[in-house]
């Protein structure tokens, strides 16, 4: 008896049998029946609850997920190239159902997984969830058309190479592959280029990496805000100069584009409550002249920590954190007070000039330091607009534009390049 309960605990023995709808299944005396453990579920079913309605509740559990998670991306991904296709409208079509299986914005696996597992995870597995949501995040690129597009067999070229291989002496098959591609067959082929990421979005992942791997989730909203989010909660009175028409772009009287990615926080408040720990990356639009320095539309990415216990000297510790972590360990920071309706107290975050590294140079005017984002405690009005008491909690918050930050780490002088689609421009990323 105990070597037959010894035996039916084994996941890689050959006691279950899995399929991508097929529960696993055991074999006893009395034939098969079902497991009545989570295996039982599949990952379809999975992904569609939190971690604490499978169970999960340590590190461990959480990277034996994933690694189920990636071990069936590769499985699918492996039978597809396996398979082949029939022609190449077949085999787009099964890219494309493949890449929207997994990463789909709105029903993909991989968006289940951050609605359910990352952004609904305790406070204590978040660290651990985002490195593994991040992993799996990079290791999904192979899901992508063009990379499936590039390793997907077509089954009636592989069969006439198949044939010419094992000596098939005919002329028919030859002539088949003639027909197929008709030219000299000595040319070496046509590759199409591939593109990359845009710089920005590249400085964007890298920033949400570093507070991913803090513990943080991404959060986003509408780039069409309500009057109410953009301004009144987030304590910006009738009369002040952001709300003038030369400032803000209008829809109509209660609507705007968003000025900044800070609405979004009031809407997570609502959403979440206290405790919360958040990164807000988007666009943002603004009455701007473009030059060199400005542009109408533009990336923004604001942070939110609220808890019991948060000071401005955590704030502080993790912007130099954040500042070492993104322009390397030698990069100081520097805090000065300002003003800011929605914080109290409020600074503006410099650091270290990256070109002189401090010396003093024309692109920090000789100063050493260059200013990069706005920062300051919640202010309590701002926190009882998002519904959480300010006697209980408080909380940071921070803004930086992604452009610009792009703009230095790349040595870019003209934030309209980004905007351009210049092909010389993007090839140099």
């Amino acid at each position: 008896m105990q070597k037959k309960n010894r035996g039916s605990q084994k996941r890689g023995s050959a006691l279950f049998s899995y399929g991508r709808s097929d529960a696993p299944r055991m074999i006893c005396r009395g034939g098969l029946r079902t497991a009545p453990s989570r295996l039982a579920m599949t990952l379809d079913e999975k992904v569609r609850k939190t971690l604490g309605e499978l169970g999960v509740a340590d590190a461990a559990g959480v990277e034996a997920l994933f690694a189920e998670v990636r071990a069936a991306i590769e499985a699918e991904r492996a039978s597809l190239i396996s398979c082949g296709a029939a022609s190449e409208s077949e085999r787009d079509k099964l890219c494309k159902d493949l890449r929207d299986r997994w990463l789909a914005r709105k029903n993909g696996i991989l968006s289940s997984i951050d609605e359910r597992w990352l952004k609904t995870s305790p406070r204590e597995l978040k660290p651990s969830v985002g490195r593994s949501f991040n992993t799996l995040r990079r290791e999904s690129a192979g899901l992508e058309i063009a990379e499936l597009t590039r390793d997907v067999p077509l089954r009636a070229h592989a069969a006439a190479v198949d044939n010419l291989s094992a000596g098939d002496s005919g002329t028919a098959v030859v002539s088949h592959i003639i027909r197929e591609v008709p030219g000299d067959l000595t040319l070496p082929g046509n590759r199409r280029p591939l593109g990359s990421l845009h710089p920005v979005t590249q400085m964007q992942r890298e920033i949400e990496e570093i507070f991913l791997n803090l513990g943080f989730q991404i959060e986003s909203g509408p780039e069409i805000e309500s009057v109410h989010y953009n301004f009144d909660a987030l304590n910006i009175p009738e009369s002040h100069p952001s709300r003038d028409d030369w400032d803000t772009l209008y829809i109509d009287s209660q609507t705007v584009l968003r000025t900044h990615t800070s609405p979004v926080q009031i809407r997570s408040m609502e959403k979440y409550g206290a405790p919360l720990h958040i990164i807000i990356p988007g666009k943002c639009y603004r009455h701007d002249n473009p030059d060199a320095s400005h542009s109408p539309m533009f990336h923004q990415i604001e942070g939110l920590a609220i808890a019991s216990d948060i000071t401005f000297a955590d704030l502080k510790g993790t912007l130099d954190f954040f500042a070492k972590k993104l322009f390397g360990e030698t990069i100081r920071t520097r805090f000065q007070p300002s003003f800011f309706p929605f914080t109290e107290p409020s600074g503006e975050v410099s650091i270290s000039c990256i070109f002189c590294a401090g010396v003093g140079c024309r692109v920090c005017k000789e100063s050493g330091w260059i200013e990069v984002m706005g920062c300051g405690m919640v202010h309590p009005q701002v926190l009882r607009n998002g519904g959480i008491d300010p006697e209980k909690y408080s909380g940071w918050a921070f803004g930086l534009g992604v452009d610009r930050f792009a703009m230095m780490k790349y040595d870019i002088n003209d934030i309209q390049l980004f905007f351009q689609s210049d092909v010389r421009f993007l090839l140099q990323f």
